[in-house]
């Protein structure tokens, strides 16, 4: 399994920007996927998630409203589309998925939101 996010970059704030995470190595349709960022000395957190098939999403209360998530199952990835962006979102984003009782991470993505 390998998870690897891209995208991440320097924006002011009121700004967007768009992640993706490509995944491999497991049927991507059939899972999850998650949205997770770090920001310095804070636990990491769950931002987004979509159900397999993409149904089913679902924020953190911080981010509602200003995050989408979405996939594409034919190209194996998955997106986090962040709009009107804030300091506080500074963080490395990751993201995530989960089956048969592993965890899988990528490496992570820094977006840092700065005037």
């Amino acid at each position: 399994v390998q998870l690897a996010e891209s995208g991440g970059a320097v924006v002011q704030p009121g700004g967007s920007l768009r992640l993706s995470c490509a995944a491999s190595g497991f049927t991507f349709s059939n899972y999850a996927m998650n949205w997770y960022r770090q920001a310095p000395g804070k636990e990491r957190e769950l931002v987004a998630e979509i159900t397999g098939l993409g149904g089913i999403t679902t924020y953190s209360g911080s981010v509602k409203g200003r995050f989408t998530i979405s996939r594409d199952n034919s190209k194996g990835t998955v997106y986090l589309q962040m709009n009107n962006l804030k300091l506080e979102d500074t963080a490395v984003y990751y993201c995530n998925t989960y089956f048969s009782g592993l965890t899988y991470w990528g490496q992570g993505t820094q977006v840092t939101v700065s005037s």
